[in-house]
């Protein structure tokens, strides 16, 4: 379950009338996610999301966060909504942590990817990216290239205990991107990790996007390439070019790709298979034993990462 922090219920319940969104009726804890301690609240007024940051989440990071979160809320995005306390404060602390209560949102997450899912999920990125071209406050990614950097320097020394050959191979494609990465692609804020996750359907109608606690500014075209790591592939790691081809389709019948960022696609989806390769990696090599959050399998993005170094176009991702 993703609850690193326990709130106690005395506190809970006086944080809670700090607000105008009822009277505490209930809270639990919510499995999915592994960055954030979250409850699901009940009111008298209706559910609330309390997160409660932890780990790579920065304090200093959360004006962004919540404010691109009203931004796209304003512009019309289903996503979460930072609520207010009496004082007009949206970031507090609760048991020694930055917290916010958001909005809910109605919805599931797929558990298992449908090709009917790529299509709209690919239009909402799109929108997504529009909507926030005017949104003047800036977040560098600190996980682009100087952030893999520091990453494959902390994990090489342990990688082969995950798979032998690991560390000298992470160490050479990390040279590779390096040496070849854009520099002039169209930018701007980008949701940064849209999996099924963070987007929530009602049948196959998408509903609501959430989780914007890796946005940050980069290329848009990179957004696409997360997706694509994260969406098209089936459990046995082979990729779906009919779940690419949806969910580009999907995306440019809003956003035009130029042919610049068609071009870059094969090396942008290799480099956003090898930066969350490397995140899994380091929580796989530092996460206790015995810890309530199960590190995601660092390998899974392994074999993605080798599957795009075989593409030779964008061709290969349905375009």
């Amino acid at each position: 379950m993703a609850v690193y922090t326990e709130v106690d219920d005395e506190e809970l319940e006086a944080f809670v009338a700090s607000y105008d969104i009822g009277t505490l009726v209930s809270a639990k804890g919510i499995a999915e996610g592994v960055e954030n301690s979250n409850f699901l609240v009940q009111t008298t007024k209706g559910p609330w999301i309390l997160t409660l940051y932890e780990k790579r989440v920065a304090k200093t990071d959360l004006p962004f966060f919540m404010g691109l979160m009203e931004h796209c809320a304003a512009r019309g995005i289903a996503c979460p909504l930072p609520i207010k306390d009496r004082e007009g404060r949206v970031i507090r602390e609760l048991a020694k942590r930055p917290a916010v209560i958001v909005s809910f949102l109605n919805g599931m997450s797929p558990r298992r990817v449908a090709v009917e899912h790529c299509e709209p999920l690919g239009g909402a990125l799109a929108r997504l990216h529009l909507a926030v071209a005017d949104f003047t406050m800036k977040r560098r990614n600190a996980l682009s290239v100087e952030g893999w950097r520091k990453l494959v320097d902390d994990a090489r020394p342990r990688a082969d205990e995950v798979r032998k050959g690991l560390g000298d191979e992470i160490a050479k494609e990390l040279d590779f991107l390096a040496a070849r990465w854009p520099r002039d692609l169209p930018a701007g804020v980008i949701h940064a990790d849209l999996f099924p996750n963070n987007v929530f359907f009602l049948g196959n109608d998408l509903s609501g996007l959430i989780d914007f606690y890796f946005a940050c500014n980069d290329f848009l075209a990179y957004d696409v390439a997360i997706c694509l790591n994260a969406w098209c592939f089936e459990p046995d790691i082979s990729f779906n070019a009919t779940k690419g081809m949806r969910l580009v389709a999907g995306y440019q019948r809003v956003r035009k790709l130029s042919e610049a960022e068609i071009a870059a696609l094969p090396l942008l989806a290799r480099g956003a298979a090898f930066r969350f390769l490397l995140t899994r990696l380091y929580d796989w090599l530092h996460t206790p034993k015995g810890a309530l959050v199960k590190p995601l399998d660092p390998i899974e993005y392994l074999r993605k990462l080798r599957f795009h170094r075989s593409v030779k176009s964008a061709a290969a991702y349905g375009l």
